[in-house]
């Protein structure tokens, strides 16, 4: 299993990457509705409980795109497709690790150490900008995968797993963070799967 690059700054300056300010649940053609960094990559593989599930992470100028739209990039140097292999590795350990806190499974090992791995590669720095908003230096790919990784140690390991839900859309296999008081949410999403189901709800009382 191929170990996490880290790209050596070493006889080099580092420069700062503004980080976009990210807003909204749909950005760039991904989805953004888990609450948490580390749920929305698990989400670039869309319709996983169909038979044949939509990979967003085709080329690695998409995992470029993913971490922009995510507020983690600009992302220098560009992906390889060595590190968008390792981003889908992370992801998929990262969503197993998830599902196995809504289900209240036990942790898998494997899926423990991808995790752990990538968390301990050195991070970006977040820094100041000079117009006070934040900037990263060595935002490299590796290194905005680690922080990623870290999100995913921090939700996974903290007293916020409790709070980990599936999502009841038809279809839908988005794990989400809920927020809500009662702790009773339903969907990732009320403008998207809870919408879809209140119009079904709606329209199977219109026909009764």
């Amino acid at each position: 299993m191929a170990s996490p690059r880290s790209r050596s700054t070493h006889g080099r300056t580092a420069r700062p990457g503004r980080a976009p300010a990210p807003a909204g649940e749909l950005r760039d053609g991904f989805k953004f509705r888990g609450g948490r960094v580390a749920l929305d990559l698990t989400a670039t593989l869309a319709g996983r409980k169909r038979a044949a599930p939509s990979e967003l992470l085709v080329e690695p100028r998409d995992l470029a795109r993913w971490l922009v739209a995510a507020g983690l990039g600009p992302v220098e140097p560009a992906p390889t497709a060595s590190d968008l292999a390792h981003a889908r590795e992370l992801r998929e350990a990262i969503y197993r690790l998830v599902t196995c806190r809504v289900e209240r499974r036990p942790l898998a090992p494997g899926d423990r150490a991808i995790a752990n791995r990538w968390a301990a590669t050195p991070a970006p720095v977040p820094q100041l900008a000079a117009d006070g908003q934040r900037a990263w230096f060595g935002a490299e790919p590796a290194a905005l995968l680690a922080a990623v990784a870290r999100d995913a140690v921090e939700l996974v390991g903290s007293d916020l797993a409790d709070r980990l839900r599936a999502c009841s859309g038809d279809g839908c296999a988005i794990v989400f963070v809920d927020t809500s008081r009662a702790g009773q949410r339903r969907w990732c999403s009320m403008l998207g799967c809870g919408n879809r189901a209140k119009v079904r709800e709606f329209r199977a009382r219109e026909a009764r």
